[in-house]
């Protein structure tokens, strides 16, 4: 026994030793972009702060700040969010000097306009999505920080408000440019080719699952896909976020944005089609489903007809002139095609759709990654929809009853540094406004990153700073915060503790507060420190008290709504073309929340869908004078009755089917019956979401 355990003690380690430099390959791509942009954020804010000090201006940190705020991760990001935050800021600028000419000596009227205008911003934050809503909150808070200055240390009236406003502005547009600056040197971009892989992606997957949805037609009796299929539309909401960074990277892409927009509607468009498909092969007799598909499958590009390897988007990315091409050439082709039954019209209509759809993802592909230079554009709407007015208004109530309680406070109390936490109450409540289900928890995250910035902000000033005159030095010394903190901003995906470090970068630099003549006085800064962390707890208080909508309320008004503009649209009550309903339907998908139900967004892409057919119904079924048979079956629809909707549809399609025996206008009658097939189907399937409340 003892010789065994003396050979397992000396027997050689086989095991492959790994060396450093393994170790080091492995982890570079996993540490190398976060900590380079740990060093991007570094050397914004100390360029915005050279430049401020170079310039002798009052309070170079806000150079600091925004440069810490613009510094993003991602190429795109930046320059998008420098563009917006430059606008935002001048427009706050402006805002404020008006505000105080108009009550040059009214303070009680100025604070209830300064709350007014944040309440505005609030509101617009909301109604606008990505950097657009970014702009909006700078609007409101820059005008309060401008306001802060111009009203002293305890709310008295400055006649200096001009020079304040250009000096703010300036400290502020600086810190957005050296950041754009430092950021556009440092990273080329990519925002564009993600975007195209991900567009590329969810294309070849809806294609190849509606290639097998076709395939085992006739050898099933169920949706296999249906789980899948509402999956998918939760990506393509998700896509929008990543367009408006591929946007900022290429003024190109800026101009051509509504072919971006077209291309994510392309997407919706395509999974409508999809589920209205197979809802109508579950419900087709087995022994004669091949009839009807085989057809239609044959005139399927070759590409999307056979599943391809796991993770395959080509020819998506390698040729997407040449597939668009073809993919016009087969809806022209579906469209034409004669057709003896309505099942059939219905398979290759939606079908046509379907391809119609990949279409207009192909003109934003060739956009992306062919550099074609002239693709199909497409006007954007006239018409801006917005999927929900109450979230608009409890953001700006909230916002003004906020900064208004937080003004009232600072006046009755003649707090010196009130004024501070004014700024970083209407900071917070306007930048998290926007951010609905995950605002409270965002706020409560960003005071707690700001509560842990306070004693690292007090070392480097009082333990650091003092032995260092000289401006590298200074540097050096921010480097020591800003470089691991970025690191954490950059490696962070969770949005809890995202918004943490997010926290510890932004609010260094005004708890540090550095100057040309540095103050190293304790008593201010910790009364600073205070000031800044009351601000912070007040708007998390502000979102406790008046919180937004949780997600299922959220998603049972936008179903809600959805329900009601239907049952308008059936009796006539509300006008709207087929490209005005899309469009009021995909900013309801658009702003779904992510934890949504599956069968949630399969509602809303059923509703998408029922609108859509019934206007082109209206414009088909007078040319039979059949109008009554229609509104008879609409007004019971807008009833919440669909099993009489539904008979009233079948009676309809038997009236036209009757017609075309007699040859009247057969090709249309039957696009008029695949019409109500589809209706029909919807409404079998999802009776309990039609028949839902009482009529509007």
């Amino acid at each position: 026994m003892n010789s065994v355990v003396t050979q397992l003690e000396w027997a050689p380690d086989r095991r492959p030793k790994i060396g450093w430099k393994e170790i080091l390959t492995k982890a570079l791509p996993w540490v190398g972009p976060p900590l380079l942009f740990g060093l991007r954020l570094w050397v914004s804010v100390c360029l915005a702060l050279f430049v401020a000090f170079w310039l002798q201006l009052d309070n170079p940190f806000w150079a600091g700040t925004s440069a810490a705020i613009v510094c993003q991760p991602y190429l795109g990001a930046s320059l998008r969010k420098s563009r917006y935050r430059l606008i935002g800021t001048v427009v706050g600028a402006v805002t404020i000097v008006v505000l105080t000419a108009w009550f040059p000596q009214n303070r009680i009227l100025f604070f209830v306009g300064l709350a007014v205008w944040c309440g505005m911003c609030a509101f617009a934050a909301t109604l606008f999505r990505n950097f657009a809503s970014y702009a909006a909150s700078l609007a409101g808070y820059t005008a309060t920080i401008i306001a802060a200055d111009t009203l002293g240390a305890t709310g008295g009236a400055s006649s200096e408000v001009f020079m304040l406003a250009v000096t703010r502005a300036s400290e502020i547009c600086i810190g957005i440019v050296c950041a754009g600056v430092v950021i556009a040197g440092t990273d080329f971009g990519g925002a564009p080719r993600r975007l195209a892989a991900l567009f590329a992606a969810t294309s070849a997957e809806i294609a190849t699952r509606f290639g097998s949805t076709l395939a085992v037609a006739g050898l099933v009796s169920f949706d296999a896909e249906q789980p899948v299929r509402r999956e998918l539309v939760r990506q393509v909401i998700a896509l929008d976020p990543l367009m408006d960074q591929a946007i900022g990277e290429s003024s190109a892409l800026h101009y051509y944005s509504p072919v971006l927009q077209a291309a994510i509607d392309g997407l919706f468009a395509a999974l409508a089609s999809w589920r209205t498909v197979a809802a109508r092969l579950t419900r087709m007799p087995l022994d004669t489903v091949r009839q009807e598909v085989d057809p239609v499958l044959h005139n399927v590009p070759e590409e999307l007809r056979y599943v391809p390897s796991p993770g395959a988007t080509a020819p998506w990315m390698t040729d997407p002139i040449g597939m668009k091409c073809r993919c016009d050439a087969a809806v022209r082709t579906l469209l034409a095609m004669p057709t003896s039954t309505p099942s059939r019209r219905l398979l290759a209509d939606q079908t046509a759709d379907m391809l119609a759809g990949f279409a207009a993802v192909l003109d934003a592909l060739a956009l992306l990654v062919a550099d074609n230079p002239h693709p199909r554009s497409r006007a954007l709407s006239a018409w801006f929809y917005v999927p929900d007015w109450l979230p608009l208004f409890i953001n700006a109530g909230r916002a003004f009853v906020t900064i208004g309680a937080v003004e009232l406070f600072w006046v009755a109390t003649a707090w010196p540094n009130g004024a501070v936490a004014l700024v970083f109450t209407a900071i917070m409540v306007l930048l998290f406004s926007p951010k609905a289900d995950q605002a409270s928890g965002g706020a409560m995250a960003f005071t707690l990153g700001t509560t842990i910035v306070i004693p690292f902000a007090a070392i480097i000033k009082f333990a650091v700073l003092p032995g260092h005159e000289t401006f590298p030095a200074f540097c050096l010394a921010l480097g020591l915060y800003l470089i691991p903190i970025g690191f954490g901003v950059a490696y962070t995906r969770q949005p809890a503790l995202s918004a943490v470090w997010t926290a510890m970068a932004f609010n260094f630099i005004p708890l540090l507060q550095p100057t040309n003549q540095m103050s190293f006085d304790t008593a201010q800064f910790y009364n600073s420190a205070l000031a800044i962390l009351a601000g912070c707890a007040m708007a998390m208080l502000s979102f406790r008290l008046l919180p937004p909508l949780s997600p299922g309320l959220r998603t049972a008004r936008l179903l809600a709504l959805t329900l009601r503009d239907l049952r308008r649209l059936a009796i006539d009550r509300l006008p709207t073309s087929a490209a005005d309903w899309q469009g009021r339907i995909y900013a309801r998908l658009t702003a779904l929340p992510d934890s949504a139900e599956p069968l949630q967004r399969g509602q809303l892409l059923v509703a998408l869908l029922v609108g859509t057919e019934i206007i082109g119904l209206r414009r088909i079924v007078p040319d039979f004078r059949l109008t009554s048979d229609l509104c008879s079956a609409l007004q019971a629809l807008a009833q919440g009755n669909s099993p009489a909707a539904i008979a009233q549809l079948t009676l309809l399609d038997h009236r036209l089917a009757s017609m075309a025996d007699l040859g009247a206008q057969t090709s249309l009658a039957t696009r008029a019956r695949s019409r109500i097939l589809a209706i029909t189907d919807a409404l079998i399937q999802h009776r309990v979401y039609f028949d839902t409340g009482a009529p509007t």
